[in-house]
């Protein structure tokens, strides 16, 4: 895997909004607090602009994004929000920069879709905390994103849960919005489960489309093959009027009955503040006992 380089005091931030219109007041706090932390930044053209739902046309998003990559100076992309709309333009960028001079994506949510791309292609990227949420994020969250772009490998901590399985293993960590990585199943994006370690999160969803997702994840073959999963923030989760009857916890682990691996609830991962930054494509071990789980980089020991 390709890991892009480290950025230092002055290195450049461009912030595009590949997906849904953003507010202006978020994307100046964060313009404000990466010039605090010693970045530049630069705005996209189309950044707070609005077309719909979107933030512009199919077209200008997609200019944006490839201004980002082919821009010679821009050593990290910070998407501005998530939503909807990353997959209408995904096949659209011309990404062969990001394999010539790599340089850091970020954001979280409907940005998993990029995600799978880069794995794709090979190239490590950041899921983490975007402008729309910057203002209420915990400093740890804001931190981790800024140690990773710094060049570290933060170690993240979740609790002790009655649901942990308790163990160990170790594999590339994959993942994101659980609702997008079970959106991209038999594309051509579609995330290789081998040997990894799989961490989702999700908002505002129905829990029998969680155990909808699940089954799917199953019958592909992914849920045989991971090593480990972390369940990150399942967020403001619904229910129907006749209640399914059916915890997070129950949802998961039916399907690793006969498949004992580590797995771990209410990670710091998702959309709420606490929102940690980890790398995608990075070699992870993770570790689940009674003291809750922990997740590392291999590159770190």
């Amino acid at each position: 895997m390709i890991r892009p380089s480290k950025l230092s005091e002055g290195d450049l931030i461009y912030i595009t909004a590949p997906a849904k219109a953003t507010d202006v007041a978020s994307v100046l706090f964060t313009k404000n607090f990466l010039e605090k932390n010693g970045f530049k930044v630069l705005l996209s053209e189309h950044c707070l602009g609005s077309f719909h739902y979107f933030s512009g046309t199919d077209e200008e998003r997609t200019a944006d994004m490839q201004f980002g990559i082919d821009h010679p100076e821009v050593k990290a992309i910070l998407c501005a929000r998530g939503g909807y709309g990353c997959v209408r333009i995904v096949d659209q960028i011309n990404w062969a920069n990001m394999l010539r001079e790599s340089r850091w994506l970020i954001g979280f949510s409907d940005i998993t879709v990029f995600h799978h791309r880069l794995m794709k292609l090979g190239v490590q990227s950041i899921h983490g905390s975007m402008p729309l949420n910057f203002e209420k994020n915990s400093p740890e969250a804001l931190n981790t994103l800024i140690e990773i772009l710094h060049g570290g490998f933060p170690e993240i901590k979740g609790p002790a849960i009655q649901g942990n399985e308790h163990g160990s293993a170790q594999g590339t960590l994959i993942g994101g919005n659980l609702s997008i990585v079970y959106s991209l199943l038999g594309t051509d994006d579609m995330y290789s489960f081998d040997d990894s370690i799989l961490f989702v999160e999700d908002l505002a969803e129905q829990l029998y489309h969680l155990d909808r997702m699940f089954y799917a994840l199953k019958k592909t073959g992914a849920l045989s093959k991971i090593k480990g999963i972390i369940i990150g923030g399942m967020t403001d989760l619904e229910d129907t009027d006749n209640p399914t009857g059916f915890s997070i916890e129950e949802i998961v682990s039916q399907h690793f009955i006969y498949s004992k691996i580590p797995i771990c609830y209410q990670f710091p991962i998702g959309h709420f503040p606490d929102n940690r930054s980890v790398i995608v494509g990075e070699k992870v071990h993770l570790s689940v006992s009674g003291s809750g789980s922990k997740l590392s980089y291999l590159n770190s020991f």
